[in-house]
């Protein structure tokens, strides 16, 4: 008996439904959501059912995310996507680890839900402008002048030069070092002047509620002793969990030119539920 292609093309869906979502506990309501919409579809009337699968779940995804982009404008503080707990092999892709990474899932916050499905599916999975069109109930001639826009709107907030995977993990060695010394200095080191340090609680953890700028500040805040530190790999990147008084908080790391430049501090309870069982990515 063939395994059903919902299954077979799990981890893809899933993928999807993260990347426009930002949130794994909304991305498995999506995928919950177009099960139940499969199980009622006659297959012998589906010529491709990755295809398929993958319109579903984009049409649910974006039904959820423009309820959800009402509800995070009353969000307490600043909103950082759910960090995943991923394998070194995610890393390995190196288009699905920089697009599936903290940062850029940041900077997709900033479309506008038909932008992000529309540059998701194209820029992230390739698929064809008439399967898009479908996807989102646009003609493929709209969806290119979408992808176009949305391309221009993400280049002009990622980071500029890209780096390794080597000095990228070298870099956040160095700063997780540096915090369970909790060292001013070695800090300072390993920071850019310019450094951003962006934290999410939600409301439900103490966090600065608007961006902290400049090296000297953002250290001050994070040289504190006490912390257990652990390298983890999150979103396909090194990264680090931190332990302080039994609360945990994720970090993740942008480095430009050997140095930190941004700082993303997850500390949402609420965000935290994926740091004990790796999540299945796939394009």
């Amino acid at each position: 008996m063939t395994e059903d292609p919902f299954v077979v093309h799990r981890s893809l869906l899933f993928t999807v439904a993260y990347e426009m979502l930002g949130s794994s506990a909304d991305a498995e309501d999506v995928l919950q959501e177009s099960w139940l919409r499969w199980a009622d579809v006659d297959r012998a009337q589906v010529r491709d059912p990755r295809a398929y699968l993958v319109r579903t779940v984009t049409r649910q995804a974006l039904n959820r995310l423009r309820t959800l982009s009402r509800s995070r404008e009353e969000y307490v503080g600043e909103w950082l996507p759910e960090p995943l707990l991923t394998s070194p092999d995610v890393a390995e892709d190196i288009e699905l680890a920089e697009n599936v990474s903290i940062a850029m899932l940041t900077v997709l916050e900033t479309l506008g839900p038909t932008e992000r499905a529309v540059f998701v599916l194209r820029e992230v999975f390739e698929v064809p402008y008439g399967e898009i069109a479908e996807a989102v109930g646009k003609s493929a001639a709209a969806v290119r002048q979408i992808a176009r826009r949305a391309r221009e709107h993400v280049a002009a907030r990622r980071p500029r030069v890209p780096v390794s995977r080597s000095e990228q993990q070298a870099v956040v060695e160095r700063f997780l070092a540096a915090l369970r010394t909790g060292r001013l200095q070695e800090l300072l080191d390993v920071m850019a002047p310019d450094v951003v340090l962006i934290a999410d609680g939600g409301g439900l953890a103490g966090a600065a509620r608007a961006p902290i700028h400049g090296a000297a500040l953002v250290a001050s805040m994070l040289a504190l002793p006490g912390r257990a530190v652990l390298a983890v790999w999150l979103n396909g990147a090194p990264a680090g969990r931190i332990e302080i008084d039994g609360r945990v908080a994720a970090v993740s790391l942008v480095v430009e030119d050997g140095k930190v430049t941004r700082i993303h501090a997850i500390a949402n309870p609420r965000k935290l539920t994926r740091l004990d069982e790796p999540a299945e990515l796939a394009r």
